[in-house]
């Protein structure tokens, strides 16, 4: 049921974007606020992207910055003003940093407020202590944050590239550094949500096992410097799972049907901005509307199935017009524009409908016809069965067809190519000649062969790696939609402390449960009045990590986990980053081609 339209959607307070916000906010910027005095604020491309994730401009501006610049940008000297420095230690960005007070007798600033991002290696560090930088540095410090607050609960760190890195033979060489660099950034997100998780990986990938060993002594040193890290009455029960890509290969290639993946699949949305055509009278204007968690339509829709979205959004405008004392009907409602003139004063909200109908019939528009047919043979793929739960005895009979359409596009083909051999568990490589010649798209026939770079059987039919055992579900889904990501089974396995221990084994033993403080009467006492919105969570998380890429379907599945488990628990998913179906090709079809220089 739906409450008040006044109580929806607010931002948990615990939201990962709040949290990081509130991080930058306080721990950087009002740190060396003075009254009456303006500061300039300097970032590199990385900070930059961190802050524009969760903080609004004016709300940078409001706490006496005058402009922001890019550290690796030719910038004008402002030598009356002391200058922040939010940038990450890398190399580019600390010899930007000493070259502005290089020259004697002005420095471009008064002096330096340096706020690295994580932790600046020594090399570095001693670069800086030599330079004539020292003599302006007031402040310098580490704020660890090295990821992005994506959504509330989705964090990224914001590094695609490492899909070559990991999966590539190419790349062998320069692994370890980057293992390294991604340990830490994972660190960095639990020291922000003041967690010191239990770390377990997936077996059966040595990465896994590597990183997740990289990832604890990081929180090892973290929890050294801060040593109430992770405590609290049910921290202990917090864990990191830290898995790969191959563990699932199956949810990157299917068409999703819930709105935001469908939408992210079958639209061109770059940078989360959506943009469409709007017919008014007489003129069209193309409108462009960023989706995030700011717009609480979105926050509503995101999750929900494209069948149910329409009605939700043209049922949520009825109230809407009804709680302004309007009154709809069947005939009036889908016209915005005749509601519009009535109400001008809620232009704002009206848009909000107007576009997400659009986004919504946008959708169906790319969904009927081809995808359509695409999404039944998929279904019964993933799930070796059809709608009526009958085992698929023929799957190249299901197959055929669309490997001979001309209509279908060639990355939809290779989709069902990859779920057919995966249902199979690899076929023989004259099998594979076969269907790429049907299926005519030989020019990217290398993103088949490449999949086995993941760890998966493509060529060899010697194993019969069975299926893992999947978890029952028992609620009825749409026929197109049955597949579940396999993530989901894992935490809730996970959080019902049921995951397999030889299978995912524990770096670091978790606490037992019975030393745990139970002193929680006092808690509640004076919980608002000063604490920031890391200390308002007091549950356990759980946090996962993919690496080599996460789905959107994944992320829909650290949700609906977390409201099953009433709050009890917080699910957060990551990734180096997320993955359409078209984003997974395109980097499967990297892996057998060396790097290329642009990709540092």
């Amino acid at each position: 049921g739906s409450v008040g339209s006044g109580c929806r959607l607010k931002m948990a307070p615990g939201g990962l974007k709040a949290l990081v916000g509130e991080k930058i906010l306080n721990g950087v910027v009002k740190s060396v606020k003075k009254d009456g005095e303006w500061k300039v604020l300097i970032m590199d491309h990385f900070s930059m992207r961190i802050l524009s994730s969760c903080c609004k401009m004016s709300d940078i501006l409001a706490e006496g910055i005058t402009i922001v610049e890019d550290v690796n940008k030719r910038r004008e000297p402002i030598p009356s003003m002391e200058a922040i420095y939010l940038i990450t230690p890398s190399e580019k960005s600390v010899r930007a940093l000493i070259n502005d007070f290089k020259d004697a007798p002005t420095f471009t600033y008064k002096a330096a407020h340096v706020f690295f991002t994580d932790t600046c290696p020594d090399s570095l560090f001693r670069e800086l202590g030599k330079a004539r930088v020292t003599k302006a540095i007031k402040t310098l410090k580490e704020i660890n944050v090295a990821f992005l607050p994506y959504e509330s609960q989705v964090y990224s760190l914001d590094a695609p590239e490492t899909f070559h890195h990991i999966f590539s033979p190419y790349r062998t060489v320069e692994k370890n550094k980057l293992m390294e660099s991604l340990a830490e950034q994972i660190a960095t997100l639990c020291d922000t949500l003041k967690e010191y998780p239990a770390v377990r990986f997936r077996k059966g990938h040595d990465d896994n096992s590597s990183l997740a060993h990289m990832v604890l002594a990081r929180l090892n040193a973290f929890k050294a410097d801060n040593p109430s890290m992770g405590e609290g009455p049910d921290k202990a029960r917090s864990q990191l799972l830290i898995l790969d890509r191959s563990f699932d290969p199956v949810s990157p290639l299917l068409h999703e049907l819930t709105f935001q993946a469908m939408a992210y699949d079958l639209l061109d949305i770059q940078q989360d901005i959506y943009s469409y055509e709007t017919t008014g009278i007489g003129d069209s204007r193309e409108k462009q509307v960023l989706l995030d968690e700011d717009d609480d339509l979105w926050l509503e829709l995101r999750h929900m199935h494209i069948a149910d979205v329409s009605k939700k959004v043209t049922e949520l405008l009825k109230n809407f017009c009804e709680s302004k004392r309007m009154t709809t009907d069947k005939a009036n409602i889908k016209d915005l524009s005749q509601i519009l003139k009535k109400m001008p004063q809620y232009q704002k909200e009206l848009n909000k409908y107007s576009t997400h109908l659009h986004l919504a019939e946008d959708c169906m528009k790319h969904f009927k016809g081809t995808v359509e047919k695409l999404c039944g043979v998929e279904q019964d793929l993933a799930m070796g069965m059809d709608s009526d739960g009958e085992r698929i005895k023929d799957p190249m009979k299901i197959i055929v067809p669309i490997l001979l359409d001309v209509n279908v596009k060639p990355y939809d083909k290779i989709r069902i190519i990859l779920l057919y051999i995966l249902l199979k568990n690899g076929i023989s490589e004259e099998n594979l000649a076969k269907l790429i010649q049907h299926a005519n798209i030989q020019k990217d026939s290398n993103i088949i062969r490449n999949m086995q770079l993941l760890g998966t059987d493509i060529t060899s039919t010697l194993s019969s790696s069975s299926r893992p055992e999947r978890r029952p579900r028992l609620e009825s889904t749409y026929q197109l939609s049955r597949w579940t990501p396999l993530l989901k089974d894992v935490i809730e396995d996970s959080i019902e402390d049921k995951l397999d221990k030889k299978l995912w084994p524990f770096v670091s033993e978790p606490a037992p449960a019975g030393n745990a403080p139970t002193v929680v009467s006092a808690r509640f006492g004076h919980w608002h009045k000063n604490k920031t919105a890391a200390e308002y969570r007091s549950g356990p998380r759980l946090i996962i990590y993919i690496l080599g890429g996460m789905t959107m379907s994944e992320m829909r599945c650290a949700y609906d986990v977390t409201k099953a488990t009433d709050g009890k628990w917080e699910v957060l998913i990551g990734s180096t980053h997320i993955l359409t179906p078209t984003k997974f090709l395109d980097d499967l079809k990297t892996l057998d081609q060396p790097p290329t220089e642009s990709s540092s």
